[in-house]
């Protein structure tokens, strides 16, 4: 399955967000979007998860759902969004409750994503004793319930110190290595766009336009050791980015 942009554009009254996006998320690739801060990042993944309706163009979903999958798109966001009286099990099955699931299948699923997330121990645990990390671990297995064709991932690490990211993208990586999910990640943070994507498309400032598109043609569990490589992609990115990125910071300076 793929999810489509095609010559998206958004406006909220007056203002023109977004224009002319066009952008494809094949099966088992992760598509990165950077840019400068206020350029639609954000609005550009809602509309593609149906959360707003695009002003022109269209969002489209090609093919066939993964074999049982309950929700073809889910999220995985910035701020983990667990329930906190709930356990890491009961979060988990928060999103399998709405199916028409029997009790062994709904906890062959959740043992499934306990698993592969490495997070069977702290089923039992409340999301107050678990670190940042570990919280959106539980999300990532909360999306990867549901057997999504596609996820779409808002900041999902920049609420966390530099550490738990880095330990994080690697089990990003290793998760992908194993099962070659689908993404679309939103990002501010460059490091993360180049080690995670397949494909990073570098929006400008408001009305946010892709300026470039930039293919990363280097296997996901190789980069962790060519951060030379890794570097000046991230520099390249920069470079093209760089001066509407301070004219956002400007503009959203003076309208404050």
């Amino acid at each position: 399955m793929r999810l489509l942009a095609d010559r998206v554009g958004h406006r909220y009254g007056t203002t023109e967000v977004l224009r002319d996006i066009g952008i494809a998320i094949g099966g088992g690739e992760i598509v990165c979007i950077v840019g400068p801060s206020g350029c639609g990042k954000s609005t550009l993944l809602r509309m593609l998860g149906g959360l707003e309706q695009a002003s022109e163009g269209r969002v489209l979903l090609e093919g066939e759902p993964p074999a049982g999958s309950l929700n073809p798109i889910t999220y995985i966001f910035q701020d983990f969004a667990l329930l906190p009286w709930r356990t890491v099990e009961g979060n988990i099955r928060l999103v399998l409750e709405d199916h028409k699931l029997g009790a062994t299948a709904m906890r062959a699923i959740v043992d499934d994503v306990l698993e592969r997330t490495r997070l069977k121990d702290f089923r039992a645990a409340l999301p107050r004793q678990l670190s940042g990390g570990m919280k959106q671990r539980v999300a990532i297995a909360r999306a990867l319930a549901v057997r999504p064709a596609v996820m779409l991932m808002d900041e999902p690490l920049s609420a966390l110190d530099a550490q738990t990211r880095e330990l994080l993208m690697d089990d990003l990586v290793e998760l992908w290595t194993r099962e070659r999910f689908s993404a679309c990640y939103v990002t501010h943070n460059l490091a993360e766009a180049v080690r995670l994507g397949h494909r990073v498309h570098v929006l400008s400032r408001r009305p946010g336009r892709i300026r470039e598109t930039v293919e990363i043609d280097m296997p996901l569990a190789e980069r962790a050791e060519r951060a030379a490589e890794l570097e000046a992609m991230q520099r390249h990115i920069w470079l093209v980015m760089r001066e509407e990125a301070r004219a956002a910071d400007r503009e959203l300076a003076d309208a404050g």
